[in-house]
Protein backbone atom coordinates (compact mmCIF):
# COMPACT_ATOMS: atom_id res chain seq x y z
CA UNK A 1 0.00 0.00 0.00
CA UNK A 2 1.15 3.42 -0.69
CA UNK A 3 2.30 5.56 2.01
CA UNK A 4 -0.54 8.16 3.60
CA UNK A 5 0.33 11.69 3.02
CA UNK A 6 0.52 13.35 6.46
CA UNK A 7 -0.17 17.06 6.49
CA UNK A 8 1.97 18.84 9.02
CA UNK A 9 1.05 23.03 9.21
CA UNK A 10 2.59 23.55 12.78
CA UNK A 11 3.56 27.21 12.56
CA UNK A 12 0.41 28.03 9.80
CA UNK A 13 -2.63 27.63 12.07
CA UNK A 14 -2.77 30.37 14.82
CA UNK A 15 -5.23 31.78 16.94
CA UNK A 16 -8.61 33.82 15.26
CA UNK A 17 -9.04 37.26 16.89
CA UNK A 18 -11.85 38.33 14.53
CA UNK A 19 -13.94 39.07 17.38
CA UNK A 20 -13.71 41.68 19.64
CA UNK A 21 -12.03 40.96 23.41
CA UNK A 22 -11.88 42.27 26.58
CA UNK A 23 -8.69 43.06 28.28
CA UNK A 24 -8.55 39.36 30.41
CA UNK A 25 -9.27 37.16 27.39
CA UNK A 26 -6.86 39.21 24.88
CA UNK A 27 -4.23 38.76 27.60
CA UNK A 28 -5.47 34.97 27.66
CA UNK A 29 -4.98 35.41 23.61
CA UNK A 30 -1.20 36.33 23.80
CA UNK A 31 -0.39 34.15 26.15
CA UNK A 32 -1.85 31.34 24.34
CA UNK A 33 -0.28 31.97 21.10
CA UNK A 34 3.25 32.77 22.79
CA UNK A 35 2.67 29.22 24.44
CA UNK A 36 2.30 27.77 21.09
CA UNK A 37 4.93 29.55 19.00
CA UNK A 38 7.55 28.16 21.95
CA UNK A 39 6.12 24.77 21.31
CA UNK A 40 6.61 24.99 17.37
CA UNK A 41 10.34 25.47 18.21
CA UNK A 42 10.66 22.71 20.37
CA UNK A 43 8.60 20.21 19.33
CA UNK A 44 11.88 19.54 17.04
CA UNK A 45 14.12 18.71 19.39
CA UNK A 46 12.41 17.73 22.81
CA UNK A 47 8.73 16.60 22.27
CA UNK A 48 8.61 16.70 26.38
CA UNK A 49 9.02 20.03 26.43
CA UNK A 50 6.59 20.97 23.11
CA UNK A 51 4.10 19.11 24.66
CA UNK A 52 4.23 20.90 27.86
CA UNK A 53 4.22 24.35 26.48
CA UNK A 54 1.10 23.34 23.89
CA UNK A 55 -0.48 22.45 27.40
CA UNK A 56 -0.33 25.51 28.63
CA UNK A 57 -1.28 26.78 25.58
CA UNK A 58 -4.63 25.22 26.21
CA UNK A 59 -4.66 26.08 29.78
CA UNK A 60 -4.51 29.53 29.27
CA UNK A 61 -7.45 29.51 26.03
CA UNK A 62 -8.79 25.99 25.77
CA UNK A 63 -10.73 27.25 22.79
CA UNK A 64 -7.21 27.32 20.84
CA UNK A 65 -7.06 25.97 17.62
CA UNK A 66 -3.31 26.09 17.42
CA UNK A 67 -2.40 24.43 20.56
CA UNK A 68 -4.68 21.35 19.98
CA UNK A 69 -3.89 21.09 16.20
CA UNK A 70 -0.22 21.42 17.11
CA UNK A 71 -0.59 19.31 20.18
CA UNK A 72 -2.39 16.50 18.10
CA UNK A 73 0.31 16.40 15.28
CA UNK A 74 3.10 15.95 17.77
CA UNK A 75 1.16 12.73 19.72
CA UNK A 76 0.61 11.22 16.30
CA UNK A 77 4.35 11.73 15.56
CA UNK A 78 5.14 10.00 18.59
CA UNK A 79 2.70 6.92 18.09
CA UNK A 80 -0.41 8.10 20.68
CA UNK A 81 -3.21 8.24 18.16
CA UNK A 82 -5.68 8.23 20.88
CA UNK A 83 -4.68 11.45 22.38
CA UNK A 84 -3.57 12.60 19.05
CA UNK A 85 -7.19 11.93 17.59
CA UNK A 86 -8.94 14.01 20.75
CA UNK A 87 -6.97 16.86 20.00
CA UNK A 88 -7.96 16.88 16.17
CA UNK A 89 -11.30 16.88 17.00
CA UNK A 90 -11.07 19.77 19.51
CA UNK A 91 -9.44 21.85 17.16
CA UNK A 92 -12.45 21.29 14.52
CA UNK A 93 -14.68 21.71 17.59
CA UNK A 94 -13.47 25.72 18.29
CA UNK A 95 -12.92 26.49 14.64
CA UNK A 96 -15.27 27.66 11.97
CA UNK A 97 -12.49 27.89 9.57
CA UNK A 98 -12.84 25.46 6.31
CA UNK A 99 -8.69 25.51 5.78
CA UNK A 100 -8.38 24.80 9.40
CA UNK A 101 -11.15 22.48 9.82
CA UNK A 102 -9.69 20.55 6.11
CA UNK A 103 -6.40 19.59 8.05
CA UNK A 104 -7.98 18.59 10.93
CA UNK A 105 -10.02 16.28 9.15
CA UNK A 106 -7.07 14.99 6.79
CA UNK A 107 -5.03 14.30 9.75
CA UNK A 108 -8.05 12.41 11.52
CA UNK A 109 -8.13 10.19 8.30
CA UNK A 110 -5.01 9.39 9.21
CA UNK A 111 -4.95 8.18 12.49
CA UNK A 112 -7.98 6.26 12.01
CA UNK A 113 -5.81 4.65 9.10
CA UNK A 114 -3.21 3.84 11.57
CA UNK A 115 -6.00 2.40 13.78
CA UNK A 116 -7.44 -0.24 10.64
CA UNK A 117 -10.32 1.86 10.80
CA UNK A 118 -10.48 2.20 7.27
CA UNK A 119 -14.50 2.53 6.63
CA UNK A 120 -14.50 5.60 8.94
CA UNK A 121 -11.23 7.12 7.70
CA UNK A 122 -12.98 7.22 4.61
CA UNK A 123 -15.70 9.51 5.92
CA UNK A 124 -12.97 11.69 7.35
CA UNK A 125 -11.13 12.00 4.27
CA UNK A 126 -14.50 13.15 2.57
CA UNK A 127 -15.46 15.81 5.22
CA UNK A 128 -11.67 17.04 4.66
CA UNK A 129 -12.66 17.67 1.02
CA UNK A 130 -16.09 19.17 1.80
CA UNK A 131 -14.13 21.77 3.49
CA UNK A 132 -11.19 21.73 0.10
CA UNK A 133 -12.34 20.07 -2.78
CA UNK A 134 -8.86 20.82 -4.56
CA UNK A 135 -6.29 19.09 -2.14
CA UNK A 136 -5.30 15.87 -4.49
CA UNK A 137 -3.25 14.73 -1.53
CA UNK A 138 -6.48 14.53 0.53
CA UNK A 139 -8.18 12.83 -2.77
CA UNK A 140 -5.54 10.24 -3.01
CA UNK A 141 -5.71 9.10 0.74
CA UNK A 142 -9.43 8.46 0.43
CA UNK A 143 -8.79 6.73 -2.61
CA UNK A 144 -6.34 4.04 -0.33
CA UNK A 145 -8.70 4.09 2.21
CA UNK A 146 -11.56 2.79 0.40
CA UNK A 147 -9.64 0.24 -0.88
CA UNK A 148 -8.59 -0.88 2.59
CA UNK A 149 -12.24 -0.19 3.50
CA UNK A 150 -13.27 -2.60 0.58
CA UNK A 151 -10.59 -5.47 1.37
CA UNK A 152 -11.95 -5.64 5.30
CA UNK A 153 -15.42 -5.62 3.94
CA UNK A 154 -14.23 -8.52 1.61
CA UNK A 155 -11.94 -10.43 4.79
CA UNK A 156 -14.93 -10.13 7.24
CA UNK A 157 -17.50 -11.62 4.46
CA UNK A 158 -15.03 -13.96 4.19
CA UNK A 159 -14.63 -14.44 8.29
CA UNK A 160 -18.94 -15.12 8.52
CA UNK A 161 -18.79 -17.42 6.03
CA UNK A 162 -16.47 -19.64 7.53
CA UNK A 163 -18.34 -19.10 10.78
CA UNK A 164 -21.40 -20.02 9.02
CA UNK A 165 -19.65 -23.09 7.52
CA UNK A 166 -18.19 -24.19 10.83
CA UNK A 167 -21.44 -23.82 12.75
CA UNK A 168 -23.20 -25.84 9.90
CA UNK A 169 -20.87 -28.09 9.82
CA UNK A 170 -21.24 -28.88 13.72
CA UNK A 171 -24.78 -29.25 13.29
CA UNK A 172 -24.69 -31.59 10.47
CA UNK A 173 -22.25 -33.36 13.14
CA UNK A 174 -24.63 -33.02 16.18
CA UNK A 175 -27.79 -34.37 13.55
CA UNK A 176 -25.36 -37.30 12.65
CA UNK A 177 -24.82 -38.13 16.23
CA UNK A 178 -28.56 -37.89 17.34
CA UNK A 179 -29.63 -39.66 14.57
CA UNK A 180 -27.29 -42.86 15.44
CA UNK A 181 -28.34 -42.11 18.80
CA UNK A 182 -31.93 -42.40 17.98
CA UNK A 183 -32.12 -45.72 15.14
CA UNK A 184 -29.78 -46.84 18.52
CA UNK A 185 -32.19 -46.55 20.80
CA UNK A 186 -34.88 -47.62 18.09
CA UNK A 187 -32.83 -50.89 17.95
CA UNK A 188 -33.18 -51.53 21.25
CA UNK A 189 -36.52 -50.81 21.76
CA UNK A 190 -37.61 -53.15 18.83
CA UNK A 191 -35.56 -55.91 20.38
CA UNK A 192 -37.11 -55.64 23.92
CA UNK A 193 -40.53 -55.31 21.74
CA UNK A 194 -39.40 -58.81 19.82
CA UNK A 195 -37.98 -60.43 23.52
CA UNK A 196 -41.80 -59.28 24.84
CA UNK A 197 -43.72 -61.01 22.08
CA UNK A 198 -41.30 -63.96 22.79
CA UNK A 199 -42.42 -64.29 26.38
CA UNK A 200 -45.51 -63.59 25.35
CA UNK A 201 -46.06 -66.49 22.76
CA UNK A 202 -44.18 -69.00 24.71
CA UNK A 203 -46.72 -67.89 27.75
CA UNK A 204 -49.09 -68.52 25.59
CA UNK A 205 -47.81 -71.88 24.48
CA UNK A 206 -47.71 -73.12 27.48
CA UNK A 207 -51.81 -72.71 28.04
CA UNK A 208 -54.59 -74.50 27.22
CA UNK A 209 -57.82 -73.74 25.61
CA UNK A 210 -58.80 -72.71 28.60
CA UNK A 211 -56.19 -70.32 29.33
CA UNK A 212 -54.34 -72.23 32.33
CA UNK A 213 -51.30 -73.01 32.19
CA UNK A 214 -50.47 -76.69 30.70
CA UNK A 215 -47.67 -77.78 33.23
CA UNK A 216 -50.37 -76.47 36.39
CA UNK A 217 -52.94 -78.31 35.00
CA UNK A 218 -50.74 -81.68 34.32
CA UNK A 219 -49.42 -81.50 38.23
CA UNK A 220 -53.22 -80.78 39.25
CA UNK A 221 -54.56 -83.82 37.10
CA UNK A 222 -51.27 -85.49 38.89
CA UNK A 223 -51.71 -84.37 42.03
CA UNK A 224 -55.48 -85.94 41.76
CA UNK A 225 -54.91 -89.56 40.76
CA UNK A 226 -52.32 -89.22 43.17
CA UNK A 227 -54.39 -88.31 46.03
CA UNK A 228 -57.35 -90.26 44.53
CA UNK A 229 -53.99 -93.77 44.62
CA UNK A 230 -53.09 -92.82 48.16
CA UNK A 231 -56.79 -93.07 49.73
CA UNK A 232 -57.96 -96.50 50.85
CA UNK A 233 -60.42 -98.26 48.33
CA UNK A 234 -63.94 -99.23 50.01
CA UNK A 235 -64.29 -102.36 48.73
CA UNK A 236 -67.36 -102.53 46.69
CA UNK A 237 -70.29 -104.34 47.54
CA UNK A 238 -70.80 -107.71 45.09
CA UNK A 239 -74.62 -108.78 43.88
CA UNK A 240 -76.69 -110.47 46.88
CA UNK A 241 -74.21 -109.39 49.65
CA UNK A 242 -74.98 -106.29 52.08
CA UNK A 243 -72.59 -103.51 51.77
CA UNK A 244 -70.66 -102.56 55.38
CA UNK A 245 -72.69 -99.64 55.36
CA UNK A 246 -75.98 -101.30 55.47
CA UNK A 247 -74.60 -104.02 57.94
CA UNK A 248 -74.15 -101.41 60.05
CA UNK A 249 -77.29 -99.30 59.71
CA UNK A 250 -78.90 -103.13 60.69
CA UNK A 251 -77.03 -104.04 63.36
CA UNK A 252 -78.02 -100.08 64.78
CA UNK A 253 -81.69 -100.78 64.50
CA UNK A 254 -81.94 -104.01 65.91
CA UNK A 255 -80.26 -102.61 68.81
CA UNK A 256 -82.49 -99.79 68.80
CA UNK A 257 -85.35 -102.47 68.77
CA UNK A 258 -83.86 -104.24 71.50
CA UNK A 259 -83.77 -101.63 73.95
CA UNK A 260 -87.55 -100.48 72.99
CA UNK A 261 -88.47 -104.16 74.06
CA UNK A 262 -85.91 -104.03 77.29
CA UNK A 263 -87.94 -100.65 78.32
CA UNK A 264 -91.04 -101.92 77.88
CA UNK A 265 -90.26 -105.09 80.22
CA UNK A 266 -88.84 -102.48 83.01
CA UNK A 267 -92.09 -100.44 82.71
CA UNK A 268 -94.46 -103.37 83.39
CA UNK A 269 -92.67 -104.45 86.51
CA UNK A 270 -93.08 -101.09 87.72
CA UNK A 271 -96.43 -101.20 87.26
CA UNK A 272 -96.49 -104.72 89.94
CA UNK A 273 -95.15 -102.81 92.94
CA UNK A 274 -98.07 -101.89 95.58
CA UNK A 275 -97.02 -98.50 97.10
CA UNK A 276 -97.29 -97.10 100.40
CA UNK A 277 -99.13 -94.20 101.12
CA UNK A 278 -99.37 -94.38 105.11
CA UNK A 279 -96.16 -93.52 106.87
CA UNK A 280 -94.86 -96.46 109.50
CA UNK A 281 -95.22 -95.28 113.21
Amino acid sequence: MKKIIYIVFLFSIGVSSSQELDKSQKLALKKANNYVYEGNKLIVEDFVEAEMAYRKAISEQQSTVAGNYNLGNSYYENGNFEEALFRHQEAIKHTSSKSEKHKAYHNIGNILMQNKKCKEAVEAYKNALRNNPMDDETRYNLGLAKICAEQQKDQQDQNKNNENKDHQDQKNQQDQQDKKDQEGDNKEENNEDQEGEEDKKQGEDQKDEDGKPKDEEKDKGKEGEKDKKEQPQQPKPQPGQLSPQQVKSLLEAMNNQEQKVQDKINAEKQKGIKIKTEKDW
